[in-house]
């Protein structure tokens, strides 16, 4: 009886890692198991891991956090674009357990291969996923600075990733194989990627992906909507792409963290007013005469408003603007 229960739910067990003893369990606990079983397929079928957001196109919304057990590292926007001929993955996740997701999701929608994998920037929780993809041997894209950059940061990623344990052992760097210096096209089948660098402004190595069949555009962390901006390039230069982004035009847009947004505008104002204001009041502090110590101190204690993790990272863009700021205003 127990056994006969249990057999559909094999391949849950399974990768819940659970031990082949779980099928001498008494009838007792076996509803229990059951229980709990049914209820993590339930949970799973109302939060499918990939959104559909246009035809041929999806999109995993990342936790709003910091690295953690519980969280796996998901704390990224991932996208899929299918095409044709094959599939493109458009960041990866900030763990093998999340990028393995993604990919199992990506089976379940198509069985056409994975030929691409773009990332955005080289932070880790957009690149740490990408192992979970070297065997369907696809072309790791990214900006040409970005391989410099992610090996400069490497031993403090790991250093966080020690924070989940196995997954975090498991996941690993995965270094690009085709690099975009300004601009590329990726043709899928029947589907062209737009591929576009910017100068310095989020990071050194940001990178934007347009679909042109459904118009969705994907900034990676040109955009955060609710979560904090964190600020790891150019303060002057991340306004100046926004700036140029009020003029391009997408039907759905995929920030790097929080919800879609359905315009650029609704995508980037809130950022860009909160850039703004940053360095409004970081120059006004350098013009009062007053050291980081003092300036770091007086900003972090605003007030968070709309945005999440502010008490996180509001003191480091404080920081990071006042280091660019000094000798310029």
């Amino acid at each position: 009886m127990v056994k006969s229960l249990l057999r559909p739910f094999r391949g849950c067990i399974s990768a819940l890692g659970v031990r082949p003893q779980i099928w001498g369990l008494t009838p007792m606990l076996a509803p229990v198991l059951l229980i709990l079983l049914l209820s993590a397929v339930s949970a799973q079928a109302e939060t499918p891991v990939l959104q559909p957001i246009a035809a041929g196109v999806y999109m995993h919304q990342g936790q709003l956090g910091d690295y953690a057990p519980e969280n796996h590292g998901d704390l990224s926007n991932i996208g899929v674009v299918v095409g044709q001929r094959c599939v493109a993955v458009i960041d990866t996740g900030g763990s093998i357990t999340v990028g393995l997701a993604v990919r199992n999701a990506i089976r379940a929608i198509t069985p056409l291969p994975v030929c691409a994998v773009i990332f955005t920037h080289m932070h880790l929780d957009h690149v740490f996923g990408a192992r979970a993809f070297v065997g369907d041997a696809p072309e790791f894209i990214a900006n040409t600075k970005m391989p410099r950059a992610l090996l400069m940061r490497a031993a403090k990623y790991r250093t966080t990733l020690d924070l989940l344990g196995d997954e975090g052992a498991r996941s690993d760097i995965v270094i690009p194989t085709r690099l975009v210096e300004k601009t590329d096209r990726l043709d899928l089948g029947g589907r062209i990627l737009t591929l576009r660098t910017w100068p310095t402004a989020h990071t050194d190595n940001d990178l934007t992906v347009y679909d042109e069949v459904s118009g969705t555009l994907f900034l990676g962390d040109l955009a955060f909507r609710e979560h904090t901006p964190v600020l790891d390039g150019n303060l002057k230069g991340w306004l100046s792409a926004l700036t140029v982004l009020h003029t391009e035009s997408a039907r759905e847009v995929v920030p790097g963290h929080g919800p879609l947004a359905s315009s650029i505008a609704s995508a980037i104002v809130p950022e860009e007013r909160y850039l703004q204001n940053l360095r409004t009041d970081i120059t006004s502090a350098i013009h009062a005469g007053k050291n980081l110590t003092d300036t770091v101190a007086e900003l972090s204690a605003q007030p968070a408003g709309e945005w999440k993790l502010f008490d996180l990272f509001h003191p480091r863009n404080v920081t990071a603007g006042y280091a660019e700021l000094e000798w310029n205003e």
